[in-house]
């Protein structure tokens, strides 16, 4: 019983998850959800800032701290470890979803085009952002990277298992490509307003941040495997052109 539960409690979080993932869809692009990133202001601008960016500032704490190897294993004397992950992806979207119901429209335009081929252009790099991030988790295991394939184990009995590690498809032109989605969804906007602006810097910032942390962890995992990763294969621009030999060898 306690497997199943254990189990069960990983399929609800993934469901959080999933349910916050397509909201967000909607908040950052501005359509088909109650709350956005944009709209009528309703606080002064300098009180509107300083909650967006104390929202953002949790999101960013509870996303970065729970995610370090030091925090999971005294994390997992508390919380049993099959669900470890499961956890960090509930409490992640708990965070999420706070952020979604109490940000702040700071009105205020940076830029707004409004040519229709233009506008397109811009949604179309919008998906593609989206698109980037759900294809590269499954190229990474994406069960896995939400917590399913842990729950799944040890209802099965089975002892978890590290993954090995590989890097599949745009995995060979740039180091964090599932950054680089998160980025064409935070930037390719039609109209950029002040909030939206905010949004975008804050989440740029934690990103660069972020990656210098990811691949301390990495090196720590994969030893010498990634440092020649990191070394032949760019963090987020592609190289267009030179080096293809490097690339196709990793």
């Amino acid at each position: 019983m306690k497997r199943l539960a254990l189990f069960v409690y990983g399929l609800l979080s993934y469901a959080v998850f999933f349910a916050t993932f397509l909201y967000a869809i909607g908040f950052i692009g501005g359509f088909l959800v109650p709350t956005t990133l944009d709209g009528v202001p309703h606080l002064p601008f300098w009180r509107a800032l300083l909650i967006d960016l104390g929202l953002l500032t949790v999101f960013a704490v509870q996303h970065s701290v729970m995610a370090r190897p030091a925090f999971k294993r005294w994390w997992t004397h508390i919380v049993p470890e099959p669900i470890e992950r499961s956890t960090y992806v509930l409490f992640s979207s708990l965070t999420l979803l706070l952020l979604f119901a109490l940000w702040q429209p700071m009105g205020g335009v940076i830029w707004n085009v409004e040519d229709m081929a233009g506008r397109v252009v811009f949604y179309a790099l919008y998906v593609f952002g989206w698109l980037l991030v759900l294809a590269t988790t499954f190229m990474i295991n994406h069960f896995d990277l939400f917590g399913l394939r842990q729950v799944w184990m040890q209802l099965r009995g089975r002892p978890y298992t590290h993954l090995r590690f590989v890097t599949p498809g745009p995995y060979r032109l740039v180091r964090h490509p599932l950054y680089v989605g998160w980025l064409f969804a935070f930037w390719a906007t039609p109209t950029m307003t002040l909030a939206h602006l905010v949004f975008a810097l804050a989440t740029t910032a934690y990103i660069l941040i972020a990656i210098r942390f990811e691949e301390h962890d990495l090196v720590d995992m994969h030893g010498d495997d990634y440092r020649l990763y990191r070394s032949r294969v760019p963090m987020l621009i592609p190289r267009l052109f030179g080096r293809a030999r490097d690339r196709a060898a990793v």
